[in-house]
């Protein structure tokens, strides 16, 4: 007897769902008080199933962004070499943003009280601002061998604490707001163009 195989719930959909869950949880009783356990069981999957998407709880917080992050490598690597490093790290991080589905406004970010998120976005993004930093400064490095190397930690640092102040902006500014690609393109702009003076001079 043929039996045809099952199909699993496509791993996007589910990912949402443990999100969605998640996000239920921290809305009734707050990030501290919710185990993995408990977005599983909302979600209807075991504990095993969370940690096939998600390294930790806090991960949930950053479904999209996450997403987001992970193209500024690509997008630093697509930039013609002719362009100069810090437009080259402006354009590349404003397309990174501009590729941010709008619709998709970070949930943690909008609740952070209801859900007592706080400490833990703190946290955990700064964990994702050392990763990205390291990314621009390599990148910087590379196409500016003769740029200090400090100088290239605090360019990577002060552009994407800009993007990070544009995201906040973006968020607070409710129904009515802009483009992120905006927002961020505002910030980042003048940061790049303030080390261009100091790392590619004349």
């Amino acid at each position: 007897m043929n039996h045809s195989p099952q199909v699993g719930r496509p791993r996007r959909s589910s990912q949402r769902i443990l999100e969605e869950s998640a996000a239920e949880l921290f809305l009734e009783q707050t990030y501290a008080r919710t185990t993995v356990d408990q977005i599983a069981q909302r979600a209807g999957v075991s504990r095993n199933t969370f940690f096939n998407y998600f390294g930790s709880k806090s991960d949930v917080l950053w479904v999209d962004i996450d997403e987001t992050l992970e193209r500024l490598s690509l997008e630093l690597a697509a930039a013609s070499p002719s362009v100069p490093v810090m437009d080259a790290v402006r354009d590349a991080v404003t397309r990174v943003a501009a590729a941010h589905p709008d619709d998709r406004v970070p949930w943690a970010l909008t609740h952070v009280d209801l859900m007592g998120t706080r400490e833990e976005l703190e946290a955990s993004g700064l964990r994702r601002l050392m990763k990205q930093s390291d990314v621009l400064r390599d990148f910087i490095g590379q196409r500016v061998r003769s740029a200090d190397s400090s100088l290239s930690r605090a360019a990577a640092f002060a552009t994407l604490a800009a993007a990070a102040a544009a995201a906040g902006a973006w968020v607070s500014a409710g129904v009515g707001r802009r483009a992120l690609a905006e927002y961020v393109a505002d910030a980042v702009g003048p940061v790049c163009a303030g080390f261009a003076a100091v790392i590619e001079p004349g």
